[in-house]
């Protein structure tokens, strides 16, 4: 076995050295930071602000939607310099960083945005105070010396004016050939004498209110042949209708309570009454059941990490199927047999391949924790909980169990695949199948940890190929032991038939020449 690791020094050595390999582990990083900021980045910046104009005929519902949207851009701004004061907030001395152990789990968003709902006052408050610019007044005695200027988020919505000669009173039938016009592009849309790209046009029929539905009514049977009429090319983002919808609704109820002799603050102050829930798991020790931030993360971390694997062992398998091609082609490989055999040629080739695995593994972990440090600012405590949360739980070491036994058995079949073929594009016609097989643990790994017991996930879990994938999905859900060990020692089982199997096509085909073989001669070598 001593030329084996030769030949594994050589592999590794020939695969690390390569700028495309070490262009990769620096991506990694970069490809991470990206995934958080880019979405964030294009809610705030990419998407422009939408220009709409209103027509309310009826005269009822104008100033609820313009109500709506000055405190939805108030409830933005709000939520901004909450993350503005816990981004630089000066932390007073042996105050630490939240520990995700003792946070309970809750969505922050939703929480505020229910509250504003519930509690409409604070946002009458906050707006008749002075908005943003006083907020950042009181809060200033708070802020870090470096702190920037805080940026008040841009409005996602502007109602624009109609053009002159087009009167609000006009009949519908009147507005909607010029503003289908306006909507589509193709005549230029003036506000202030500046062109703008007019997003939707709003009309309210003056006898929109015959077509309230009451409670008997279906909601989703819409389009009646009185109605809102919403126009927009774009049906794709329907925030503004959302927005709009809510507004006119919650105007009619206030109108049909007014009607009915009902205190609508009266209805207000009920509605917002609520229960806490907490949510609770049985399988913590007593006094501790309360769920956490943690807990969730230990959930959900298992979903990145079967990701994680699927690339890297498709990378590596890759890797390792390149490698055999263009050696066999280059007529490398009959240099290398005169030196070592079939057999030590191929155990070098899987560590070699092996440990450029290891390494890009580790290289991953050492630029997820780099991240999560530099992403979580000021209080790198919350990385360092995060960190301590993924290593306590053993995930860690899942992972590289699954990696090393889904390597083998994968590089098996790649190693088996290239030494049977000429060129990549004779590979190819084996790739498809494997490919289309392969992307099973991706289609239900969002599925398997909401029912990590049920029929799919233990069925897959006993497929060896699967194994690896479905097993590190499971991990948060404290398998059956029988599943856990006996998933493990059919899929070692599996790896040592594979590579047997293997053995006897690399042996028998790396040196040919040709046409790659058909079945039934891979069969005969496999006999043989």
């Amino acid at each position: 076995m001593r030329y084996a690791f030769y030949v594994a020094i050589r592999e590794f050595a020939e695969n690390v050295r390569t700028k495309g390999f070490w262009v990769g582990l620096l991506m990694f990083p970069v490809i991470l930071v990206l995934a958080i900021k880019v979405p964030q980045l294009l809610e705030e910046k990419a998407t422009p602000t939408r220009n709409f104009v209103l027509v309310d005929a009826s005269g009822e519902y104008e100033g609820a939607i313009e109500d709506a949207l000055r405190r939805h851009h108030a409830e933005r701004t709000l939520k901004a310099l909450g993350a503005y004061g816990r981004k630089y907030g000066e932390i007073p001395d042996g105050i630490v960083g939240p520990n995700l152990e003792e946070l309970p789990a809750v969505d922050v968003d939703k929480i505020l945005s229910d509250y504003f709902a519930s509690n409409s006052e604070v946002v009458d408050v906050f707006l008749a105070s002075g908005g943003a610019e006083a907020a950042i007044r009181a809060m200033d005695s708070f802020l870090v010396a470096e702190a920037p200027e805080f940026e008040e988020p841009r409005h996602l919505f502007k109602r624009v004016a109609l053009p002159r000669n087009l009167a609000n009173g006009a009949n519908f039938d009147d507005l909607v050939n010029p503003l289908r016009s306006f909507l589509l592009g193709e005549e230029s849309f003036l506000q202030n004498g500046e062109p703008v790209e007019l997003f939707a046009a709003i009309l309210i029929p003056d006898n929109v209110a015959g077509a309230v539905q009451r409670g008997s009514a279906l909601p989703f049977l819409e389009g009646n042949e009185v109605s809102i009429q919403y126009w927009a090319p774009n049906q794709a983002d329907d925030s503004l209708l959302d927005l709009v919808k809510l507004a006119v609704n919650k105007e009619v109820r206030r109108s049909e309570y007014k009607a009915n002799g009902i205190d609508a603050d009266a209805v207000r102050e009920v509605e917002a009454i609520r229960i806490p829930v907490t949510r609770l798991n049985p399988k913590k020790e007593a006094g501790e059941e309360e769920v956490s931030m943690a807990d969730l993360v230990r959930e959900w971390a298992p979903l990145g990490f079967v990701y994680l694997l699927w690339v890297a062992l498709m990378t590596i398998s890759q890797m390792l199927l390149n490698n055999t091609i263009e050696e066999k082609s280059n007529r490398i490989v009959e240099v290398l047999l005169s030196s070592v055999t079939a057999t030590e040629l191929m155990a070098g080739k899987l560590m070699g391949i092996a440990g450029v695995g290891l390494t890009m593994l580790f290289s991953w972990v050492i630029s997820l924790i780099g991240v999560l440090s530099f992403m979580a600012g000021p209080e790198t405590e919350w990385a360092g909980h995060l960190l301590e949360i993924l290593v306590s739980s053993g995930f860690l070491t899942f992972f590289v169990l699954y990696f090393l036994l889904g390597y083998l058995l994968y590089a098996g079949i790649f190693l088996a695949i290239g030494s049977v073929c000429n060129t990549l594009k004779e590979a190819q016609n084996f790739m498809g199948a494997i490919m289309i097989f392969m992307m099973v643990p991706l289609l239900t790994m969002a599925f398997i940890p909401k029912d990590p017991h049920g029929p799919l996930a233990t069925t897959l879990s006993w497929i060896p190929f699967y194994t690896p994938f479905v097993m590190m999905n499971r991990a948060a859900a404290d398998p059956p032991l029988f599943d856990l060990i006996g998933t493990t020692v059919v899929l070692a089982i599996s790896v040592v038939g594979m590579l047997w199997l293997s053995g006897k096509v690399f042996r028998a085909g790396i040196l040919r020449t040709g046409q790659p073989p058909r079945f039934l001669e891979l069969l005969r070598w496999i006999r043989g």
